[in-house]
C-alpha cells in the first residue's frame, strides 16, 4: 500500500510559520521620511491641556501629523482630542519638522554648550599662578587601569 499525502494538510495556513506575540509599542515610530524628523510633543501632563507647551513647540516649526499620512501608526482617535485627524496617544501628538530645521538647533545648542565650556575654563585659570599650574597642559586624556598582576 503506497503512502498519500492528505493534499489539505499542505495548504499555506498549515504550512505557514505561527505569528509571534509581542507587547505593543506605547510609542510607535513613523516610518522614516527623507528630510523629516518626527517627535512626540506632550499635549497634556495627568490629563490636564498643556498650551504653553503645544504652543513652544508649533513656534519652533513642529507641525503634527495627519492619521491618514501614517496608516503605518494604528490610532484610535480620543473623543476629547483638539487634535482631530492627527496621531495623538496619552497626551502626545506626533508631530514633524524639516530635518534642516533639526540641523540647525543642533548647530544652535553645540554653539551655547561651547561657549559655557570656554566660559568656565576661562573662569577657572584666571586662578592659574605660574608658580604652582593647576595644569601642565590643557587637555584632557583617558587612561585605562592596567589591572592587577
Amino acid at each position: 500500500m503506497a503512502n498519500h499525502h492528505n493534499r489539505e494538510s499542505e495548504t499555506r495556513e498549515n504550512t505557514q510559520r505561527k505569528a509571534l506575540w509581542e507587547p505593543a509599542q506605547l510609542l510607535p515610530a513613523p516610518n522614516p521620511q527623507p528630510g523629516w524628523a518626527f517627535r512626540w510633543v506632550r499635549t497634556s501632563i495627568l490629563g490636564t491641556f498643556d498650551p504653553t507647551n503645544v504652543s513652544a513647540k508649533f513656534r519652533e516649526g513642529w507641525e503634527p501629523c495627519k492619521a491618514e499620512d501614517h496608516p503605518e501608526i494604528p490610532s484610535q482617535s480620543d473623543q476629547n482630542s483638539r487634535y482631530k485627524g492627527n496621531i495623538e496617544i496619552g497626551g502626545l501628538l506626533l508631530c514633524k519638522i524639516p530635518q534642516e530645521f533639526m540641523d540647525q538647533r543642533a548647530a544652535h545648542y553645540k554653539n551655547a554648550n561651547d561657549t559655557q565650556v570656554s566660559a568656565v575654563d576661562n573662569s577657572f585659570m584666571k586662578t592659574n599662578d605660574p608658580r604652582m599650574p593647576l595644569f601642565s597642559e590643557r587637555k584632557s586624556s583617558i587612561s585605562f587601569g592596567r589591572g592587577a598582576k
